[in-house]
């Protein structure tokens, strides 16, 4: 099932924006501003020139404190935006005055946070003819009707006390809404599964952690895969011309790879499929179209979540439809969409944990004194458990032919411990310290990739980790945040900051940017990361003098003329 290119040079240049969809609408209709994942806006109004003269046009109190990590979407002259912690709220909104429409303000279950790794954020909703549709931490997924918040059917996806919550916005594909979960730090089992959008009735499943007799179950040493994590927690893609739905797969569970196979980077059988990966779907059914293991038999933590942002590209003078991913494992990988062939694969950012990849058989070429083992502590891996890049979005311009990243530089020491699983609690099995400076000083960096020749064009050094989602758009801007509560106007062709505002506490959520009546406006939603910083020490506690919580949408606008 799974393809891999053969190893040689592929020389490629970027062609016209995406296969999936136009930029013609006005609005946000979807997490990622289209099914692809692109975050790119073919607005103009606001302009290199003219970003300077930015200012509030309103602020929206989202009434809960940590993490903030919501998308709005903007559908026709109402906001759709999620607060954290459940979600507590959802609100619709006038896009135009920030005046609230409605609220929908769930039960959420008591102690809730000790099921949720890591943390109790919520990433947005999804829309579709008339419904508003929203994951909470309760494992539930719930259809709201649009014009009025009242729920029309909610459906248990999972279980939240075994350790499952469901934190990002579902992918629609046709008459589906699809979703998974996570649980990879709590032995959950993966799926992703698709209901029906009329009345939430289940129409598929698919599990990330094969069973007895299904495929891929040889690749787990026992009865390991009953707890084998894989969970797709983040952000899927669609490909309405291929129908097929693209997801990323978390760490295996636990995070001791001896219980899963081999002890050392000979793994051989015990890839420990699909987790670290990638996943095409098609669908309507369900079935597997095809994947790609990033990470086989993870002992790091290298999460294969981030978004999958498709492209056509031309190869060999060819159009190719293809997925971008910057993986938490370092590569920036280029795939065929439609077969799953990889077609090149370089490091973005410090990873010592490889030399490189294997173009032959599709895998990294490991550095085995780095990777983690029972009574053996790998020392300053490089990258961190939490990886070259995390869940915060990466953006595509067809307009520069770059892909913009928010990255990490953060190394740790690792060694395996035994461990067993228990319902509901860590189910990790290793001993870490994960906040160790990577080379360079700094902690965190934006970075303008060209895909095509696989490298760097330019980067801003951060001091401190977890810097925001990025957008960009056609007037040649890319907008982020980043802990300290900046939030930041570049210019895409060069990484010059045009403009900032102190937004007050941390920004991780990427923005959007939306017209109402033919008047162009940019939001984010700001709120600090509050349970990650614990995991890194000083680090960490330098991540929280940064900026205190907080939880508010602002929307900015240039002065009327």
């Amino acid at each position: 099932m799974q393809r891999y290119a053969r190893s040689f040079v592929v020389a490629f240049a970027v062609s016209v924006v995406l296969a999936v969809t136009a930029h013609a609408q006005q609005g946000w209709p979807v997490y990622g501003g289209d099914p692809g994942n692109t975050r790119y806006s073919p607005l103009t109004q606001i302009t290199p020139g003219n970003v300077k003269n930015l200012k509030v046009a309103w602020v929206l109190q989202l009434g809960s404190l940590r993490s903030q990590e919501s998308t709005p979407l903007v559908i026709g002259d109402t906001l759709y935006v999620t607060s954290s912690h459940g979600p507590k709220n959802v609100f619709a909104v006038d896009a135009k005055t920030g005046v609230v429409r409605w609220r929908y303000s769930p039960e959420v279950p008591a102690g809730i946070d000790q099921y949720a790794c890591c943390d109790v954020n919520n990433r947005g909703v999804a829309y579709a003819n008339g419904r508003v549709f929203v994951g909470r931490l309760d494992g539930a997924l719930v259809a709201l009707d649009a014009a009025t918040g009242k729920e029309v059917w909610k459906t248990q996806v999972i279980d939240h006390t075994q350790g499952s919550v469901i934190t990002s916005p579902p992918t629609l594909a046709k008459n589906l809404v699809v979703t998974g979960f996570g649980g990879g730090e709590y032995g959950a089992r993966g799926y992703i599964v698709a209901y029906d959008q009329a009345d939430g009735r289940e129409v598929w499943r698919f599990y990330t952690v094969p069973g007895p007799g299904e495929p891929g179950n040889e690749t787990w040493k026992g009865d390991s895969w009953k707890f084998g994590g894989a969970v797709a927690w983040a952000i899927g893609s669609y490909d309405p011309a291929l129908n097929l739905i693209y997801y990323g797969t978390s760490n295996p569970g636990p995070w001791n790879a001896a219980v899963r196979g081999n002890d050392s980077s000979n793994y051989g059988q015990f890839t420990n499929l699909f987790s670290s990966s990638t996943v095409a779907l098609d669908a309507d059914t369900g079935k597997l179209a095809w994947y790609y293991q990033s990470t086989p038999h993870d002992a790091w933590d290298y999460d294969g979540v981030n978004e999958n942002v498709l492209a056509d590209v031309e190869i060999n003078g060819q159009k190719t439809p293809v997925l971008f991913k910057a993986d938490r494992n370092g590569f920036f990988y280029v795939l065929n969409r439609k077969t799953g062939q990889l077609i090149s694969a370089k490091l973005f950012a410090t990873a010592n944990w490889t030399s490189g990849m294997d173009m032959a058989t599709g895998r990294p070429i490991e550095v085995p004194e780095k990777r983690p083992r029972l009574n053996f502590r790998a020392k300053d891996v490089c990258p961190s458990a939490i990886g070259n890049k995390n869940w915060m979005p990466m953006s595509y311009s067809p307009q520069t032919g770059l892909v913009y990243m928010p990255t990490l530089n953060i190394c740790m020491d690792m060694n395996l411990a035994q461990v067993d699983y228990k319902r509901g609690v860590f189910y990790l099995g290793a001993e870490f310290e994960l906040g160790k400076w990577g080379p360079g000083g700094h902690l965190g960096e934006v970075i303008a990739w060209d895909p095509v020749k696989q490298q760097k064009v330019w980067g801003n050094t951060d001091d401190l980790p977890y810097i925001g989602g990025i957008t960009t758009t056609a007037s040649g801007l890319l907008f982020h945040g980043d802990i300290h509560g900046w939030f930041k106007a570049l210019d895409a062709k060069t990484g010059q900051t045009l403009w900032k505002f102190m937004a007050g506490s941390g920004i991780s959520a990427a923005p959007i940017t939306y017209t109402v009546d033919g008047k162009q406006y940019v939001a984010v939603v700001s709120g600090r990361t509050f349970a990650i910083p614990p995991f890194f020490g000083k680090m960490g506690e330098q991540m929280v003098a940064a900026s205190p919580e907080g939880g508010a949408l602002f929307v900015f606008e240039l002065p009327s003329p």
